[in-house]
């Protein structure tokens, strides 16, 4: 089994998740991006996948800590 890699990444005004060199979904902030990609994270490790999530610091995007408009 391979490395299932899901990576928080700014797409425009919204947020994606980085997988298989393409980006997925439309989140309004990072957070929920992150909780998107954890979700597929668990699915991955359920098939024996090893699995690795990133989320960029509040210095991506807007600048704060969630990655909506205000905090």
């Amino acid at each position: 089994m391979g490395v299932a890699s899901y990576d928080v990444v700014e797409n425009g005004s919204s947020w994606g998740i980085r997988h298989d060199e393409a980006i997925e979904g439309t989140y309004d902030t990072k957070e929920s991006a992150f909780e998107a990609a954890v979700a597929a994270a668990s699915l991955a490790i359920r098939q024996g996948h090893e699995v690795r999530v990133t989320a960029p610091s509040r210095d991506a995007g807007n600048k704060t800590a969630l990655g909506a408009e205000t905090n």
